[in-house]
């Protein structure tokens, strides 16, 4: 049984604060005008779905669909169709896992690892000039605070002050 609104103290400013700034950074690196730049700046046309799934597979290769699935908070049915859809563009491919070949798992193909490379490159052009009078100091901070941040968010999901799945876990490699 959840615990009822009532029972959840309430979120200090602090976290409050960061809860906005949380959803202005997503809404700045999600929106359909940065996306649509990207994919022309990097020369790869993929809708942003197709996007994210490609960044997650680079970075858990070779992953099982389910733990895809998990990691883009999608349901399975959904990376089935869009691993079909990329596949036929020659960008990911499944591979019999190694320690049982009855599981297949998912991996880029060197034409999607390209992609990948070449949409990573586009976004930190894109980062780079916002970032310009950041020290390199100050960036490798900054980075080590929100891969902490990210770490996280993935091992304790949660909407509204509740966890979505317990025990959810970051995806299986």
């Amino acid at each position: 049984m959840s615990p009822s609104p009532s029972a959840v103290p309430p979120a200090s400013p602090a976290v409050v604060e960061l809860e906005r700034a949380l959803i202005r950074v997503a809404c700045l690196r999600t929106g359909a005008r940065r996306h649509d730049r990207l994919i022309a700046v990097a020369g790869v046309p993929l809708d942003r779905s197709a996007v994210a799934m490609l960044r997650q597979i680079a970075d858990h290769e070779p992953l099982r669909p389910g733990g895809l699935a998990q990691a883009l908070a999608v349901q399975a049915s959904h990376v089935t169709r869009q691993v079909q859809r990329l596949g036929r563009s020659g960008r990911p491919t499944r591979v019999a896992d190694a320690d049982d070949p009855r599981v297949l798992r998912i991996r880029l193909t060197p034409l999607g690892e390209e992609a990948v490379a070449r949409l990573g490159d586009a976004g930190a052009r894109g980062v780079r000039p916002a970032l310009a009078d950041w020290s390199p100091d100050e960036l490798r901070s900054l980075a080590a605070v929100v891969r902490r941040l990210v770490d996280v968010f993935l091992t304790h999901p949660a909407d509204e002050g509740q966890a979505l799945h317990e025990g959810t876990t970051p995806p299986e490699p």
